[in-house]
């Protein structure tokens, strides 16, 4: 008697394994637990390249910083950067330097509205910075958000199609229940699965990219104060000639 009632129980343990779960859930359960699979592999992706962009970017800004201050001549720097592709604060120097330089080529241009065109072009090439960087952050919060409802929906349907299959065959022992909702709740299980660390990662890049911009904009803010000084510098000079 015991060996037939262990039977079944046996029989259930051997089916209760997660890949069994998958095969015998139903196409709508599949797919979604095929699409928040595929959402989980993509934000990881996101995760580790976003990780390593801030980490060069934070690289960058102490190289560049550390050069900057060592007392090299701004001509100097421009021309060593401005011949190969810059990234953060070397970005935003070439960018307020190419302006500078344009405003000195004609000798008789005027310094008004120059400062307040370095800092528009400081502005925008922050805001490019910070745009690369968040680029598909996005993604991480919607996975994150959307993620545990995705596969709740999923449960929902799962327990639906149980309990039109113990309609169909009359029976509600525990054997014929268990299987289905475990199927359900699946679902919902890789649902979380990949919101968590999608939302985790989503709060931490968002810091890193925040405090990153925090100081591209402290840079600016110091070497506009250096153009500031050089513009009334010159247009000293240039009062005095006259």
């Amino acid at each position: 008697m015991n060996e037939i009632a262990a039977t079944p129980l046996a029989a259930a343990g051997g089916e209760a394994s997660i890949f069994a779960m998958f095969w015998s859930a139903s196409i709508v359960v599949k797919l979604v637990m095929m699409g928040l699979l595929s959402a989980s592999v993509w934000c990881w992706a996101i995760i580790i390249d976003k990780t390593l962009a801030v980490r060069r970017t934070r690289a960058a800004i102490d190289d560049f910083e550390n050069v900057f201050w060592s007392g090299n001549s701004l001509e100097d720097l421009y021309h060593s950067l401005a011949a190969r592709p810059t990234m953060a604060t070397a970005s935003l120097f070439v960018a307020a330097m190419r302006e500078w330089k344009r405003s000195f080529q004609n000798a008789h241009a005027s310094f008004v509205g120059l400062q307040s065109r370095i800092e528009k072009v400081l502005d925008v090439s922050i805001a490019r910075e910070v745009e690369k960087l968040e680029s598909n952050l996005l993604v991480l919060a919607t996975v994150a958000s959307a993620g545990p409802f995705i596969g709740l929906f999923g449960t929902v349907w799962g327990i639906m199609t149980s309990f039109r299959s113990i309609a169909a065959s009359k029976n509600t022992s525990l054997a014929v229940v268990a299987p289905g909702i475990a199927e359900a709740l699946f679902a919902t299980a890789i649902g979380l699965f990949a919101a968590i660390p999608a939302l985790i990662a989503y709060n931490k890049l968002s810091g890193d990219v925040a405090k990153t911009q925090a100081k591209m904009e402290s840079f600016a803010d110091e070497f506009s104060a250096i153009l500031s000084r050089q513009i009334d510098q010159h247009a000293g000079s240039r009062s005095n000639v006259a």
